[in-house]
């Protein structure tokens, strides 16, 4: 089926576009709920409560029960978390819909580039992670955009992009269902615990520091930018954090994982000053600015140079060292986000981007340097190996 790849595609798009499709109304549901920027971060974090149990404990679910079941599964999932915020617009139902939403796409990822690749056959391998990073990070940023343009229309707890989520994912059900699964069952182990092989752990840090700025850009930044009439926008901020850092991933493709993630490390605090100073002041070409050169680093540098090196050092155990490098991303898109909002409710939100901006600084140096230290000492080893041999 030559059209099977770009099938998938539009099912991945469409279970990651749900994510953040609420993302412009999260402090619309704090106001009625009658919380702050802490229980906001709370709810937000839901989705990883979701992601967490499918990383760490069912990793070989896919081989039990086959590629499309898992996509179909995400799929569905994706369509009852935004039924639940038309039904019931709150931020308990957020945490509840957020939690929906991070076992789909738990599901989708275990599964996502091993099936894109058998789709395309033997030598559509190489082609499948492209196409996979590329339809889910459009997706994450596009849901936000898309409810962000509907509420510049005027303000709705049930605006037009969660009726269009609904139609597109279910007519991507529909071209899911059709699709061929190549790969037979086979019974393997459900439980396959991460692993951090050595020198992999610096390579977590430095995607749990930037997957923390981009955390706190969607579940925080409506509210700061609320002080300035801005909410409408944040929706473009998430999607400029996301999936603008499809454009910067060709250039990190060209650099060794070391200089890509790096490069992402010396990007990341800079970047994130621009836009907490844009939030702050209220100027949103600034906050713009700053999400674009974050997503730099956040999707394009660190991500793929971090992932790389980490599958390079893992030798035959890829997937539990990807599951680990994902691990320690998904901790940052949760925990610094939540401290970061109880900050914001008792020191005020300029206080907690400075606080935030201090920390992020520091991780950036100290993981740089544990990095560079990292890799001077494997290559002093190496001639030693040589002479050895």
């Amino acid at each position: 089926m030559p059209r099977a790849p770009a099938r998938l595609a539009f099912a991945l798009c469409l279970i990651t576009l749900a994510v953040n499709l609420q993302a412009p109304l999260y402090i619309t549901y704090a106001d009625l709920s009658g919380q702050g920027a802490a229980a906001t971060a709370v709810a937000f974090s839901g989705y990883v409560l979701g992601v967490l149990p499918v990383l760490l404990a069912l990793g070989g679910l896919a081989d039990r029960v086959g590629r499309r079941p898992m996509i179909i599964a995400a799929l569905i999932l994706s369509m009852i978390a935004t039924v639940l915020m038309l039904l019931a617009p709150s931020l308990q139902t957020l945490g509840l819909a957020r939690l929906f939403l991070g076992l789909g796409t738990g599901l989708a990822s275990a599964t996502a580039t091993a099936y894109m690749g058998e789709l395309m056959g033997s030598d559509g391998s190489p082609r499948a992670a492209n196409w996979v990073t590329a339809s889910t990070s459009l997706g994450f940023g596009l849901g936000a955009a898309l409810t962000s343009l509907f509420l510049l229309r005027g303000p709705s707890l049930t605006p037009g992009s969660f009726h269009l989520q609904l139609l597109l994912a279910a007519v991507a059900l529909v071209l899911v269902w059709r699709l061929p699964d190549p790969r037979p069952t086979q019974r393997s182990a459900m439980l396959r615990l991460p692993c951090y092989p050595r020198g992999s752990v610096a390579y977590g840090l430095a995607i749990l520091l930037a997957w923390a700025c981009v955390g706190l850009v969607i579940a925080l930044l409506p509210g700061i930018l609320r002080q300035h009439g801005l909410s409408a926008w944040s929706g473009f901020s998430t999607f400029c954090v996301i999936s603008c850092g499809l454009l910067f991933q060709p250039m990190a493709r060209r650099l060794s994982s070391l200089k890509a993630t790096l490069l992402g490390l010396l990007i990341l605090p800079c970047s994130y000053a621009v836009l907490a100073w844009g939030a702050d002041a209220g100027r949103l070409v600034a906050v713009l600015l700053g999400a674009v050169a974050a997503s730099s680093a956040c999707y394009g540098f660190i991500y793929l140079g971090g992932l790389a090196a980490v599958n390079q050092l893992a030798g035959t155990e890829k997937t539990r060292a990807s599951a680990g490098f994902f691990l320690l991303a998904y901790l940052g898109f949760s925990l610094p986000v939540i401290f970061t909002g109880l900050l914001s409710d008792r020191l005020g939100s300029r206080m907690a981007l400075l606080v935030f901006g201090g920390v992020l600084l520091l991780g950036c140096v100290l993981v740089g340097l544990a990095l560079c230290l990292s890799a001077r000492t494997a290559a002093a080893q190496s001639p030693q190996l040589q002479v050895r041999n």
